[in-house]
């Protein structure tokens, strides 16, 4: 089947369950014995096809038991309530790993590992990232309620910088690895705090990570 052509550009925050510096992102096992994790992304510029996507948000939440490739994950998908029904399709499509290159990007690979998909929620996301003082909100009403800031000296409490890069990252090539806080309800409750958070710069297409 003939893949659809999409491509964003843009900036994410993602929180999860493990201690700063995520293991998982050296291919070693989650530090919390589990996953849980939330990624929120702003899209600065973007299309589907023909579908334009600048200025919309969009997130998920996942749960899985153990380490992520081992599978028996949950999911969810969050989407920008002001997405028209073509843009929420759309990001829908990407966020479940459709039309996208296997093995090129973390949503189609994550994608391989879900097996209980919950319905995708369309909702109001209010997301700030500050990619230079190393900051960042998200908040969906009702929902969940995260922030991140730099890891501090535990001595000085001076901000403590940690740059990570990937050069064959299947989500990107180089982040600020930072702390982070978070909690979620509903279906897929999660509980963070002062746990591995990072920012990116994102550059994503059909056919994977652009650098």
């Amino acid at each position: 089947m003939k893949l659809v052509e999409w491509s964003m550009q843009g900036i994410e925050l993602a929180n999860c369950s493990c201690d700063w510096g995520c293991s998982c992102q050296f291919n070693g096992p989650p530090s919390s014995g589990h996953c849980h994790a939330y990624v929120f992304v702003q899209i600065d510029h973007g299309r589907y096809g023909e579908v334009p996507l600048d200025g919309l948000r969009w997130g998920i939440r996942g749960a899985w038991p153990a380490a992520i490739h081992k599978g028996n994950g949950t999911w969810q998908s969050i989407i920008d309530e002001r997405a028209n029904p073509k843009q929420r399709a759309a990001l829908e499509s990407i966020s479940h790993g459709g039309d996208t290159e296997p093995g090129k990007l973390i949503w189609q690979v994550f994608s391989t590992t879900v097996t209980k998909q919950l319905p995708t929620l369309f909702k109001p996301i209010e997301l700030a990232i500050d990619l230079n003082s190393r900051r960042a909100t998200v908040k969906v009403p009702g929902l969940l309620d995260g922030s991140a800031e730099p890891i501090r000296n535990p001595v000085t409490g001076a901000e403590h910088q940690i740059q990570v890069r990937l050069p064959n990252g299947f989500e990107f090539t180089d982040a600020e690895f930072i702390s982070g806080h978070g909690k979620a309800t509903g279906d897929l409750p999660l509980d963070f705090e002062g746990t591995h958070a990072h920012l990116a710069r994102i550059h994503w297409t059909t056919h994977g990570v652009v650098r």
